[in-house]
């Protein structure tokens, strides 16, 4: 497994993103054993999985936070927003994306598959910037607690030693 990445993200007045945490990228977190993926996350209490794509236009979750693992394909996917940055991602590679963090799919192969999963397995909610929305978002994503656990690691990792540093 490559070293994790983090990337940050500024509130664009739509997107709102999380103010203290950033987006953990795994690139090959899972190199080889895609198949593994669902479980891993479910081992490490992230529930609530799923399978399928990511939507074709800016979406985020302002309840709680949400881990990303690539079974099959490549995508090209730009968290953040609008002015937000473009991520390559492929079979094995994992996005974890607090909560608020804007995502979008740009492009994907044709077998392009990812499971979701979610801390404790939350019933996460779906928000596109609306403005009507965003005084309840800032205060949902104030008040989703950190997760106990990283999805890819268990009771350590990246993700924990740094949304608790």
């Amino acid at each position: 497994m490559k070293e994790a990445q983090f990337f940050h993200f500024e509130d664009d007045g739509t997107i709102p993103n999380n103010p203290g945490l950033p987006v953990v990228f795994y690139p090959a977190a899972f190199s080889g054993k895609t198949e593994r993926i669902e479980q891993a996350f479910q081992q490490h209490g992230w529930g609530n999985t799923w399978q399928g794509g990511v939507f074709d236009f800016h979406h985020f979750h302002s309840n709680t936070h949400e881990a990303l693992g690539v079974v099959s394909g490549s995508a090209r996917l730009q968290l953040g927003g609008e002015s937000g940055k473009e991520v390559e991602v492929a079979a094995g590679d994992v996005c974890v994306l607090p909560a608020g963090t804007g995502h979008k799919r740009l492009s994907a192969s044709d077998d392009f598959r990812i499971v979701g999963a979610y801390p404790r397995g939350v019933e996460y909610n779906l928000k596109t910037g609306e403005p009507d929305e965003r005084p309840y978002v800032l205060e949902d994503i104030h008040n989703t607690p950190l997760p106990k656990t990283d999805p890819v690691y268990g009771d350590e990792g990246p993700l924990l030693s740094e949304w608790n540093a």
